[in-house]
């Protein structure tokens, strides 16, 4: 085969990854979707039970639809919000079964390069072929070769740890058995279980901590989760941005997200430590775990801890590719200054495509969530867009690939936030000052909208 007939290798079958398929067809292009799971939206499936927080109509891609169209498919109400499984069962998995045989299950890509050039050889590079390694759960072993790879795999299965420095805290790993990574689903009885009555710190300050704590405070309003109290552990200080833009936020459910959470500042369902960056993780005689800060601060013990920090891409089977990514971010170096949480914490970034998702190796696309390495806030459309202009870019109509079609809503949240916040802003009137705040009281908000960090 010559290359123009090879097909284009799309990593991962989640929102991303289907929509890039659809996208690649409508340019007369053949693709091929490995998605490491079981299913299609195996990512998404993992946290089913969480609700959305853009619409129907901000998270179905147009080309997709059109693909959808012929079937009989009818688009869910698209002012509703959907569930994780929502959108996987009414829209990934129909959309996968239409691809059909171009979607490939039970496909783990282990490697990607080029045909007989490793990261290292300059000679004739691109002018061959892209060749990828897959493993099945078997043990089986596949070599595939493509024209053009795009990644849409993902973060998922690489949540960020719980110590302050980017390395699992000290401890981390030997209490596995009661840290989970992921916001809880408290309406599964084991799950509940585990979380009633018992006290849990919730780590992480964007909206799937807001979640997690809405999660455990309707728990404890209930007749079965007496006594559940939770500890939000942030490690910046409590400001203007921390809970989002609020009213001037487009998406209305995620500024309701980040107003329920503002308003249980006042006192209730857990307490909150500010300022605190976690450098160890201990157990007490009882097995309970103790949280130990950066500088020497002691909390009081916990039976649960949810991490909730982030996410970051596994990079691990591109590693003989030559990817131009941002030395911070781990994101392309063309979009990373857009969505760097160092100089802005706008949830909303200008539209880009194929220019700002390109690599010293041509031909390879980041795109969807891995695309933003390890920044947050991004928004299902804005990998729609992503993928249509990097399939135009494949297929060679620049023109296409260089048009913006997307218009995105406005956060209401921009300028300054940072990283850390100055030092008065972990300031505690309580305290007199200083960098170790006195744990402050916060009401969780009872049935406050729950939501996804990436929608």
């Amino acid at each position: 085969m010559t290359e123009q007939q090879l097909p284009v290798i799309v990593i991962g079958a989640g929102p991303a990854g289907l929509a890039a398929a659809a996208h690649l067809l409508e340019q007369g292009l053949e693709p091929l979707v490995l998605e490491a799971g079981e299913t299609a939206g195996s990512a998404v499936r993992g946290w089913s039970h969480v609700r959305l927080f853009s619409t129907w109509g901000e998270v179905t891609d147009p080309a997709a639809e059109k693909l959808l169209a012929p079937t009989g498919w009818v688009k869910p109400d698209a002012a509703t919000y959907p569930t994780g499984g929502d959108w996987a069962e009414q829209y990934l998995q129909p959309l996968a079964d239409v691809l059909g045989e171009r979607v490939r299950l039970g496909a783990t890509v282990t490697g990607v390069s080029r045909v007989g050039r490793d990261r290292i050889v300059d000679a004739d590079r691109e002018k061959q072929p892209f060749v990828v390694h897959t493993s099945t759960a078997d043990g089986g072993e596949e070599r595939i070769f493509a024209r053009a790879v795009i990644d849409a795999s993902g973060t998922w299965t690489t949540p960020s740890p719980a110590g302050g420095s980017g390395l699992p805290a000290l401890g981390e790993k030997a209490a596995a058995d009661r840290i989970t990574y992921r916001v809880p689903d408290l309406k599964d009885p084991v799950v509940r279980a585990r979380y009633a009555g018992k006290r849990t710190a919730v780590i992480g300050s964007g909206a799937s901590a807001f979640t997690a704590l809405a999660y455990l405070a309707d728990l404890a309003q209930a007749d079965d989760g007496t006594g559940t109290h939770g500890v939000w552990i942030l490690r910046r200080g409590i400001s203007g941005s921390t809970f989002g833009g609020g009213e001037a936020d487009q998406l209305p459910a995620r500024g309701a997200l980040g107003l329920a959470a503002k308003a249980a500042v006042e006192g209730g369902y857990a307490d909150a430590v500010t300022g605190f960056r976690t450098d160890t993780i201990e157990r007490d005689a009882d097995g309970r775990l103790i949280l130990v800060g950066e500088d020497g601060q002691r909390l009081d013990p916990v039976d649960e801890v949810i991490v909730l920090t982030g996410f970051r891409p596994d990079l691990s089977f591109l590693d003989e590719l030559r990817l131009g990514l941002d030395e911070r971010l781990q994101a392309p170096v063309e979009l990373a200054p857009l969505i760097d949480p160092n100089q802005h914490s706008c949830g909303t970034v200008y539209p880009h495509g194929h220019r700002e998702l390109s690599h010293p190796e041509q031909g390879i696309y980041l795109v969807g969530m891995k695309s933003y390495g390890r920044a947050p806030t991004f928004l299902a459309m804005t990998g729609y867009e992503q993928v249509r202009s990097v399939a135009a870019a494949i297929a060679g109509d620049i023109e296409a690939a260089d048009r913006v079609e997307l218009t995105l809503p406005e956060t209401g949240v921009c300028g300054g936030a940072g990283l850390f916040d100055e030092p008065d802003a972990t300031k505690n009137d309580s305290d007199g000052g200083g960098c170790c705040p006195t744990p402050t009281t916060v009401q969780i908000g009872i049935g406050a909208p729950a939501a996804s960090g990436c929608c």
